[in-house]
């Protein structure tokens, strides 16, 4: 580079300026500059809106099946915390005896309530489950057990806690088989722990793609902007004021895509809980999925600008250093 030129990094044209006059001077400047960045984005529509469509797509995409996840996490952690063990007791065991075995139990600390249903009552509750009505009376005696049902407090209702308590409730004299369905939560819950990583994986590969994009769209700016950037330089301006338009409009895009990508999941979400809830009814159901929350949606926003400015920063330390007058 020449000699007239070594000044340009350091600023050419030193004012002395006051600190606020100054302060006024970078705050209306950036204002400038960030307008103008987004008056280009609305003379672009096409090539805009592609980059647009695609960053926000590449969102809408990971966060969707991050709520989804957290739905079906919340979902089984109801269904945790509802967890119930069967004591099926010998027939022997007299309803005096079921009653002592309540007390005990009643003032264990792993266990929220303990509730008795006699073989008596477990009999009626099934004659009217099963509707086979009168054919019940052809018994010739009762055949069901009389069952105590223990809930475990939420400290106790893990899957493996709720093991531990059910081996331990085993042990009591009047207890010949105890119950606790929770294989299924644990697969579950294995089948989340899967989901999550493979929403971060997909959530990464993305965003590499996203700041690829952007970074190669920013590039095709800079070179439809060499002669302009060239008198620039020759002007006396900064590396700086130079790239700034280029990160606002990283900024844009990522802002933009980040609005985009939050409309279509809402959309998605509503689609998606429209088809659930119509399902729901046909078993006298009802289920609210929960969406984005103001907090996921900043969230969101900020990882989209993020990746809006990443790759109009690498792109313009590549191609704008490239670019010097000789």
């Amino acid at each position: 580079m020449s000699i007239l030129f070594k000044g340009r990094q350091h600023g050419a044209t030193r004012q002395n300026v006051g600190i606020v006059q100054a302060f006024f001077m970078f705050f209306v400047d950036h204002v400038r500059q960030a307008l103008y960045s987004l008056g280009e984005l609305y003379r672009t529509p096409f090539a805009s809106l592609m980059t647009i469509g695609v960053l926000g797509f590449s969102l809408t995409l990971p966060g969707t099946l991050y709520i989804v996840v957290k739905n079906t996490e919340q979902i089984s952690q109801q269904w945790q915390q509802a967890s119930e063990i069967s004591l099926f007791l010998r027939q022997d065991i007299s309803d005096a005896n079921a009653q002592q075995l309540v007390k005990r139990l009643n003032v264990w600390p792993e266990i929220q309530s303990v509730s008795y249903l006699s073989a008596s009552e477990a009999l009626t509750e099934f004659e009217q489950l099963s509707g086979l009505g009168d054919a019940i009376g052809y018994l010739e005696r009762n055949p069901l057990p009389a069952v105590v049902l223990v809930v475990p407090t939420s400290r106790h209702a893990a899957p493996t806690a709720a093991s531990l308590l059910l081996d331990k409730l085993r042990q009591e004299r009047e207890v010949e088989l105890g119950k606790l369905d929770i294989e299924w939560l644990e697969r579950l819950y294995a089948v989340l722990d899967v989901a999550k990583e493979l929403v971060f994986l997909l959530a990464i590969l993305l965003f590499f793609a996203v700041v690829l994009i952007i970074g190669n769209t920013i590039r095709l700016n800079i070179m439809n902007k060499r002669d302009e950037i060239l008198v620039m330089k020759l002007v006396g301006a900064t590396d700086a004021f130079i790239h700034r338009p280029f990160m606002y409009t990283g900024f844009w895009f990522g802002l933009v895509g980040g609005l985009f990508a939050w409309f279509m999941i809402s959309l998605v979400l509503f689609w998606i809980d429209w088809n659930l809830q119509e399902m729901l009814s046909l078993y006298m159901l009802n289920l609210d999925i929960t969406g984005m929350d103001f907090g996921a949606i900043g969230i969101m926003l900020l990882i989209s600008v993020s990746l809006g400015l990443a790759g109009s920063f690498l792109s313009v330390q590549r191609h704008v250093r490239d670019i010097e007058p000789e």
